[in-house]
C-alpha cells in the first residue's frame, strides 16, 4: 500500500477553474494568502472580476468555457509563460447543473456532462504536461457527494460526477510512482450559487418552483465556501488523495457502503423526520 506523501504546495502558481464565484473563488483567495500565484478562469466575466479584486498578489485571470479543449490548451500554455513560480496545482472546479427528470431535455444532459466531465477531462489533459514540466504537484479534481450517490432528477450531474470520481481514481493509480498526485473531492452542501444557476424543470417531488428548490438547497447546505476551500487545501498538504467536505459527505459517503442499493430509503425517512 502507498505511503501518504504530505504535499507542500505553498507559493507555487495554482491554477482554478470556476473561480468566479463559490468554491473557486474562495480557493483562490485562500492560496493566495498563502503566498501562491494564481491563474483563474471562468465562464462569467462580472464573478471572475469580482474575485480577482479580493486577490492581493499575483493573478492571471480569463474567461474561458472549460467545454472548450483547445481554449484550455491556449489556457495552459499561457499560464505557463506566466506563472512567477512553478505551477504546482490544478484545480478542475467549474461546474453546473439540471434538475430534470432521466427522460427530460438531452441537451441540458449534455450541457452537464461536457461541463462537469469533459471540462475535467480537458483541464488535465491541458495541465498534465505543466506538471511535469514543474517537476511535480497535484490535479485536485471536484467531484461530488452526487459521486457516491444518485438521486432522482439529478441524473445527468450525478453521471456527470460519478465520471469525475471514477476518472481521477484510475489517473490517480496511472500516476503513482510519479511525483504528481490526481485527488478527488467530494462535496456535500456547500452555500454555493449551484442551484440558482441551474437548468431546472422539475424537483425531486414533481414541482415546477425553481424559487423553492433553490431555498431547500440553502436550508440544507451549512458549508460556507471558505470551510470547503479551507479543507481541500488541508487535505492537499497533509497528502489524502480522497477529500469529503462536510458532515453530510462523510455521513452519506459511510451510508453508501453499509447500504449501497438502499441508501434512498434512508435518505427519504430522514428527511421525512426533519420536515
Amino acid at each position: 500500500m502507498p505511503v501518504r506523501r504530505a504535499r507542500n504546495l505553498n507559493g507555487r502558481t495554482a491554477v482554478i477553474t470556476g473561480a468566479g464565484s463559490g468554491i473557486g473563488r474562495a480557493l483562490a483567495q485562500r492560496l493566495a494568502r498563502y503566498g501562491s500565484p494564481v491563474a483563474i478562469c471562468d465562464w462569467d466575466e462580472s464573478g471572475l472580476a469580482e474575485t480577482v479584486a479580493t486577490i492581493d498578489g499575483p493573478v492571471l485571470s480569463q474567461q474561458l468555457d472549460v467545454r472548450d479543449r483547445q481554449g484550455q490548451m491556449a489556457w495552459a500554455a499561457r499560464v505557463s509563460e506566466w506563472a512567477p513560480t512553478p505551477v504546482g496545482l490544478v484545480v478542475n472546479n467549474a461546474g453546473v447543473t439540471v434538475s430534470q427528470t432521466a427522460e427530460g431535455s438531452p441537451e441540458d444532459d449534455e450541457w452537464v456532462v461536457d461541463v462537469n466531465f469533459w471540462g475535467v477531462v480537458h483541464g488535465t489533459r491541458a495541465f498534465l504536461p505543466v506538471l511535469r514540466q514543474a517537476g511535480g504537484g497535484a490535479i485536485v479534481n471536484i467531484s461530488s457527494v452526487f459521486g457516491l450517490i444518485g438521486v432522482p432528477t439529478q441524473s445527468a450531474y450525478c453521471a456527470s460526477k460519478f465520471a469525475v470520481r471514477g476518472y481521477t481514481e484510475s489517473l490517480r493509480h496511472e500516476l503513482r510512482g510519479t511525483p504528481i498526485d490526481a485527488i478527488a473531492v467530494h462535496p456535500g452542501g456547500i452555500a454555493t450559487k449551484i442551484a440558482e444557476h441551474a437548468r431546472f424543470h422539475v424537483d425531486r417531488d414533481g414541482g415546477t418552483d425553481h424559487d423553492a428548490l433553490v431555498k431547500e438547497f440553502a436550508s440544507m447546505a451549512r458549508t460556507s465556501p471558505e470551510r470547503a476551500a479551507e479543507t481541500i487545501h488541508e487535505g492537499v498538504q497533509r497528502g489524502k488523495d480522497r477529500i469529503l467536505i462536510g458532515g453530510d459527505a462523510v455521513f452519506l459517503s459511510l451510508l453508501s457502503r453499509i447500504a449501497p442499493v438502499r441508501y434512498y430509503d434512508v435518505i427519504t425517512r430522514l428527511e421525512a423526520l426533519r420536515r
